[in-house]
């Protein structure tokens, strides 16, 4: 063992000490330790004994050395979890690194996680791949990656496929953080460098997915595109493609326009397409809808995956975006077919959710002009937004979140407006419709709407605009007062010297609990001793991880 002559040296230090005061040898034995002596040895045997398992543990992932299974190891499976990607990371990228392991049967990016899941065909290159990475770094796109077996035994896919090698030619694309338009255009744009596009389904059950169909000889364009864009931003930073293979075999476009397009068929065409489109590659520009400022995009990683038939360039302009300028405006920002501005939310909690409380977590995401409680439908509420896109954002974001011990589900309405109509008491007293569209607490009016950060709900939040004589007992007050969960951290940013106001940080113990502070207490006004100043307290989910 390495640690033997550091053990002997603790040894050697520890009698000669114990020689100096107490003594080593006991009196009534001649070449005995004396009781001190010998109880200080234990425990250093102990120590470094401890310090031993500890080392093989962290050196041996799969088993101790001497054999034994370690408990708390994960055991053998074909299914290996990758994290510690970078943002970049494509799944071409993680095939490139890995399969000289063995063959990949299928790949689950999750991007936003920086971890993804690879099943092999057999658990030997699994183990092949687990050992390697225990003894060597493996870099995955030119950054070290960590992994280790996965509790899974193999990846479920939406197929269904008893087959673990099976493909299809349609691909399931799901777009996470979509702050900006989706479109048949985009997505056509995106997909069909790699391979000849048939068809294109957008639909928005449980966030913005859509699928993708390529010729019925050209499965392996469907496989190359997956392999190119798994993973991929479509702007910098966001509309993050996850891809999957999808059920259907086919399918079916009954007309042509921003949701669904047949380039099979063109007369199905209901809109101008505009005069010289090109088709080209991954879009460059993010557009200007008021949201944010023009970031570049990653370009489509590389050019082993796109048609030699074609030259495509990596970068193209995206048409102007312009925000809708009021709630009755109902046409589309790009002049083509408008989807939805009115979300539905349901399973909200009867007794402690109310306007202004739905107004308080949709804002994150968009302007809220209307919220509107619906009689015959308990627990179910209309929430009409500045335009369809804050739409996408909040049902991509707040979908399945718990609050109040429920879990919301929200997705985008038929409906085209909300109508002041049935206006009834709810069970605190408030009233069921409540119009936001002149409040001042709307977050995506001014000019500095682009400093906004769409986040998912997270366990920590952003606090800002408090009084500046806020303390940390205030806060915790102010939680027991409203019956909302405590923080557990609390942390406050140096501010100016001609600072006005307060901003730091709020840590929960979860998710769920952050989620129903900000849900109670955005936007709680707080008043001065002695002042008639109102600060209303502003939260938003932050991007830290950690405090």
């Amino acid at each position: 063992c390495p640690c033997f002559p550091v053990f002997v040296s603790l040894c050697h230090i520890t009698l000669e000490n114990h020689s100096a005061e107490v003594g080593t040898r006991c009196p009534h034995t001649p070449g005995h330790l004396s009781g001190a002596a010998c109880s200080s040895f234990v425990q250093l045997v102990f120590v470094v004994c401890w310090f031993c398992s500890v080392r093989d543990a962290e050196l041996s992932p799969v088993s101790l050395q001497d054999g034994v299974e370690d408990s708390h190891c994960i055991p053998p499976s074909p299914v290996v979890h990758v994290r510690g990607l970078c943002d970049a990371v494509v799944e071409a990228d993680l095939v490139e690194a890995l399969d000289k392991f063995g063959n990949i049967c299928y790949v689950m990016m999750m991007p936003f996680k920086r971890q993804a899941l690879v099943e092999f065909d057999s658990v030997e290159s699994a183990e092949r791949c687990v050992s390697c990475g225990s003894r060597e770094p493996v870099y995955v796109a030119e950054q070290q990656a960590f992994v280790n077996f996965s509790t899974s035994q193999r990846i479920t896919r939406p197929t269904n496929a008893d087959d673990p090698t099976s493909r299809n030619k349609v691909l399931l694309l799901s777009i996470q953080n979509p702050l900006y338009p989706i479109t048949t255009d985009v997505l056509y744009t995106v997909c069909n460098p790699v391979g000849n596009v048939l068809r294109i389904v957008i639909f928005k059950r449980n966030g913005i997915q859509a699928m993708v169909e390529y010729p019925d000889d050209s499965v392996e364009d469907a496989q190359k595109a997956k392999l190119a864009l798994n993973g991929a931003d479509i702007y910098a930073g966001c509309c993050t493609l996850k891809i999957e293979y999808a059920r259907p075999n086919r399918l079916n476009v009954v007309r042509n326009d921003n949701n669904s397009w047949d380039y099979t068929k063109p007369f199905l065409l209901h809109r101008d397409r505009g005069k010289g489109r090109r088709r080209q590659a991954i879009l460059g520009e993010h557009p200007s809808n008021g949201y944010g400022p023009h970031c570049p995009l990653l370009p489509l990683p590389a050019n082993r995956y796109r048609r030699s038939s074609e030259e495509v360039p990596d970068m193209i302009a995206y048409p102007l975006c312009l925000p809708k300028t009021s709630s009755s405006t109902s046409s589309s920002i790009l002049g083509h077919a408008a989807s939805s501005s009115v979300a539905m939310v349901s399973s909200l909690h009867s007794a402690k959710m109310n306007c202004s409380r739905i107004f308080n977590l949709f804002c994150l995401y968009g302007n809220v002009e209307k919220v509107k409680f619906m009689k015959s439908v308990p627990g179910t509420a209309l929430v009409e937004m500045g335009d369809e896109y804050a739409v996408d954002r909040a049902v991509t974001h707040l979908n399945s979140v718990k609050v109040f011990g429920k879990k919301l589900n929200v997705c985008v309405s038929k409906q085209q407006a909300v109508i002041p109509s049935q206006v009834f008491e709810l069970a605190d007293g408030s009233s069921s419709y409540q119009d936001f569209s002149l409040t001042r607490n709307n977050r995506f009016s001014n000019v500095q709407s682009s400093r906004n950060i769409i986040q998912p709900p997270a366990p920590i939040l952003h606090f800002y605009n408090a009084p500046p004589t806020l303390s940390k007992h205030q806060l915790h007050k102010l939680c027991a007062e409203h019956n909302v969960p405590a923080f557990t951290n609390f942390k406050v940013f140096d501010a100016k010297p001609s600072s006005k106001t307060l901003s730091g940080l709020l840590e929960f113990d979860s998710k769920t609990d952050a989620v129903e502070a900000l849900t109670v207490l955005n936007h709680h006004q707080i008043r001065i001793p002695n002042s008639s100043n109102l600060f209303t307290l502003k939260l938003c989910f932050s991007t830290s991880s950690h405090l």
